[in-house]
């Protein structure tokens, strides 16, 4: 193939460059393919066809917002494991007296903590302390979970560690020109547009939809569970379970078998026998499989195995969510291994707030399902990093030990904001210096570090590198540039805020971290071009990216609160693309205020 062909004034570089950027945004609309997958294709694309280099493709992975992650990730254990971030979730939430108290301390706080922690890391801290203020106040955890992400992501806004796209904004400006930015380079117009994002949200609180916690479902077990005793005549012992028609019945399915010995087989293979003495564990609904007692020659057992406030050491009930980009959605868990490689067992599924009706296993899962799940008495974490990029926990408890080490990893966080401020050091050494500290005086643990790095996100980032480096390349950033300044005739004005309009747009239904690294270098170009400072541009796109507030995709907090909260798709539209034309209007007036357009 010849690559020197032009067409419609692009080179087959720069089409191969436009279609693989667009196939991953067509791709990561779907909630079937991963992230990291998506990207990772793309990258193998953009190397096989020689649009970039090894060196170039490789060079995204040692670059400035991957590393700076990685150290952070490193810095976010070590707060875990002493017990600072445990400390602030108990001291600084309190306790709200009504709703309207709730909202202000709930999101100021927030706001704040994910200007120093990432947006990320306090929603996920928060969620389950945000469920226990719901109940106290006797409202639904929607009310109070929206409010938590979009204070999250208002407060990401104010420095560069707050949102993983502002991370990738200033390294991809490092590379342009050679300077770094300031950890606190956003947080003036950042700080003003969380003030109007907060007071916004407390003054449209009716659009805040209030959803029924799925966990509702789940509150007894014994409404859904039924225990069955084989007897020692029934014709079914030494038949399978499959054979003897007990694994798939009418209403339910089997999730565990308890011998008379107390051997407990869970998840329960087709090809398993059946013992005289066997109690039979079903999940589903309750009226239907008690007709198997009848059908099957089976005795009621005398009680329940199960009960959420009551669980024996050998098994333990928790509630997990399906993400976005799960390899289970659109699929039920009788057509995968998930059961059996993980060593659960699906209980129950709630959608909505409601459970669904129907045989667990048989249920085609969807976004934001709830999942009721037996597991393992121990392992919680082993087992989050496992099914890590397919379900999220929330409702495990780790409570760590305050002592000495509480407070040297809380001055050990607080010499890293206080350097990067007066630049002792740029940025990506600062966060590689305090990672090192923390696990030099011992608040992580090195044996455990790596459960808390977020391999997935480091591979999406140094690809995003790649596309950057690709558009620019391949003359795709040059040829937009002009053609956008035509149709605007030159002024800097209407130029910025078309960009970041479709900046902002992308970002709703794609990641804010691609949309950051597709727009990057077009904006930039246009401002070299135009004669103008590029800082003002630069900070508009890296604020633009981050207003997401009109779907679930936009931003990873919303959709750390999807689940939980029982939302539907469109909830975030109601509030959210009202704080989004605002946000975005006045982020154009304080950037183009706080920033000379020409130096």
């Amino acid at each position: 193939m010849d690559f020197s062909i032009v067409v419609f004034g692009f080179s087959i570089y720069a089409w191969i460059t436009m279609l693989t950027i667009f196939s991953i945004f067509a791709f990561m609309s779907r909630t079937r393919v991963p992230a990291e997958v998506t990207f990772l294709g793309a990258l193998t694309v953009l190397l096989v066809t020689g649009v970039v280099t090894e060196e170039e493709g490789m060079a995204g992975f040692g670059s400035e917002p991957v590393v700076i992650h990685a150290a952070f990730f490193v810095i976010i254990a070590g707060l875990m494991q002493s017990g600072v971030l445990y400390w602030l979730t108990k001291h600084v939430l309190g306790e709200p007296g009504n709703y309207h108290h709730a909202l202000v301390r709930l999101m100021v706080p927030t706001a704040v903590l994910s200007a120093l922690l990432n947006s990320v890391n306090v929603v996920a801290l928060f969620i389950d302390a945000v469920k226990i203020w719901a109940r106290k106040l006797n409202t639904v955890p929607s009310r109070l979970l929206l409010p938590l992400s979009y204070a999250a992501t208002l407060g990401g806004m104010c420095t560069l560690l707050g949102n993983s796209s502002n991370l990738v904004v200033a390294g991809l400006y490092m590379h342009k020109t050679g300077h770094s930015m300031n950890l606190f380079e956003p947080l003036l117009p950042g700080l003003l547009l969380t003030i109007v994002g907060v007071i916004l949200v407390i003054l449209l609180q009716k659009f805040i939809p209030p959803r029924e916690s799925s966990e509702n479902s789940f509150e007894t077990t014994s409404d859904y569970t039924v225990e069955l005793l084989v007897p020692t005549d029934n014709p079914a012992v030494g038949s399978s379970v499959e054979e003897a028609g007990l694994y798939n019945v009418k209403g339910g399915s089997l999730v565990e078998i308890v011998r008379f010995d107390r051997e407990i087989i869970m998840p329960v293979p087709k090809d398993e026998w059946i013992m005289g003495g066997d109690r039979l564990i079903y999940a589903g609904q309750i009226n239907d499989i008690l007709e198997v007692k009848n059908t099957h020659g089976l005795a009621a057992a005398d009680h329940h195995v199960w009960s959420i406030n009551d669980i024996d050491t050998k098994r333990k009930m928790r509630t997990a969510y399906v993400n976005f980009g799960s390899s289970l959605i659109g699929r039920s868990i009788s057509q995968t291994h998930f059961e059996q490689n993980h060593n659960v067992a699906l209980i129950a599924v709630a959608r909505g707030g409601h459970r669904v009706e129907g045989q667990p296993r048989e249920i085609v899962l969807e976004a934001g399902d709830s999942l009721l799940l037996e597991c393992p008495p121990k392992g919680d974490r082993h087992l989050e990093r496992e099914t890590h990029g397919k379900l999220t926990f929330f409702d495990s408890h780790f409570v760590p030990q305050l002592g000495s080490k509480t407070i040297i990893s809380a001055v050990i966080l607080v010499l890293m904001f206080i350097m990067s401020s007066f630049h002792v050091l740029p940025l990506m050494a600062v966060t590689m210096l305090t990672a090192g500290l923390m696990m030099m005086f011992g608040c992580c643990r090195f044996t455990n570090v790596t459960k808390y790095i977020e391999w997935d996100l480091l591979l999406i980032l140094g690809v995003t590198v790649v596309f950057s480096v690709a558009i620019t390349k391949t003359g795709i950033a040059e040829i937009t540039a002009h053609s956008i300044l035509n149709l605007c005739k030159g002024h800097p004005y209407i130029v910025m805020a078309v960009m970041c309009i479709l900046a902002s747009i992308v970002s709703e239904f794609v990641s804010d971290v691609g949309s950051a690294a597709v727009f990057f270098p077009i904006m930039y170009q246009q401002a070299e071009i135009m004669g103008c400072n590029p800082m003002p541009f630069v900070m508009s796109l890296m604020l633009s990216v981050t207003i997401s507030f009109a779907s679930p995709i936009g931003s990873s907090t919303h959709m750390l609160v999807y689940g939980p909260g029982s939302f539907h798709f469109n909830d975030f539209a109601r509030l959210g693309i009202c704080m989004h034309i605002v946000l975005l209007a006045l982020m154009l007036v304080l950037v183009n205020l706080i920033y000379p357009l020409y130096l």
